[in-house]
């Protein structure tokens, strides 16, 4: 049985920094790259970050990019983002997914298994 288990939102000031951490279990070692999505109140999901399984390749959403971190050590099953300089439109259920596909991708139909999602909400 396959398990995409994220932690480490929480509610935040604009400009502190936030760690989430995803644990996949039930997936074959090396087959699957992982990302993060988000969606805040009343806006559809949205690509943040995603990395290969070596962890050698990303890609980030411009709204993101230069404060998120995507991270995969060791090319281990825990993929990291850490969150830095927050600010209040960050505020959104993050959830992370993992891609059986081959390449890393951003789109969200090409993901195959999904987490239950950690709220992060950052006050002005």
């Amino acid at each position: 049985q396959v398990q995409l288990v994220e932690s480490g939102g929480g509610l935040v000031q604009a400009g502190d920094s936030l760690r989430l951490s995803c644990v996949a279990s039930g997936l074959t070692y090396g087959s699957y790259n992982m990302g993060w999505f988000r969606q805040a109140p009343g806006k559809e999901r949205e690509f943040v970050a995603a990395v290969s399984w070596s962890g050698r390749t990303t890609f980030y959403a411009d709204s993101v990019k230069g404060r998120f971190t995507i991270s995969k050590p060791n090319a281990r099953n825990t993929v990291y983002l850490q969150m830095n300089s927050l600010k209040p439109e960050d505020t959104a259920v993050y959830y992370c997914a993992a891609d059986l596909r081959g390449g890393v991708t951003t789109e969200e139909y090409e993901y195959d298994y999904w987490g239950q999602g950690t709220q992060v909400t950052v006050s002005s």
